[in-house]
């Protein structure tokens, strides 16, 4: 089982976690945007058990989703600011990964079998989308949870708005 650590930027607060991720979003929404102050978030999804805090304690900002109108906590460092996680009112039992805050940020796969895009339609100008993932013009499950069908691309989709 692999396990990896992350963290913030000052260090002040530090995780851990046990196994591959469930799935791997490329979420080019907004929010994320904003989050993370670039073209899109990718994010590394696990069940809640395997993720530990191993030191110090995140503060949480609770931001109501415009998409699903449910909540979406951010977990991040008191200290410096650095967003580490996400939790979800509309999936309490999984927990994605703000991927850049691993200490190796390459250790997990990124490919068509475990990655999707999301907010597709969000997306800025200049994003590239590789072929053969499954792409999604909004969210991938309705808000009731079921999931909706891919598009999958046969060539690179380039932004262009």
């Amino acid at each position: 089982m692999s396990k990896q650590s992350g963290g913030c930027i000052c260090g002040a607060l530090r995780y851990e976690t046990d196994g591959d991720p469930l799935w791997v979003t490329a979420c080019c929404c907004h929010f994320c945007q904003r989050a993370t102050g670039s073209q899109m978030m990718i994010e590394p999804i696990f069940d809640t058990g395997a993720f530990r805090v191993t030191r110090g304690t995140p503060k949480v900002y609770t931001h109501v989703s415009g998409g699903s109108g449910k909540e979406v906590h951010v977990h991040f460092c008191a200290e410096c600011g650095t967003k580490t996680n996400l939790t979800f009112q509309r999936w309490p039992d999984k927990l994605g990964i703000y991927g850049g805050t691993y200490d190796d940020p390459n250790w997990f796969a990124l490919t068509p079998a475990t990655t999707k895009f999301i907010f597709l339609d969000s997306a800025q100008r200049g994003t590239l989308v590789p072929p053969g993932y499954n792409t999604f013009h909004e969210h991938a499950a309705t808000d009731d949870g079921a999931p909706l069908d891919p598009v999958v691309l046969s060539d690179v989709r380039h932004i262009t708005r």
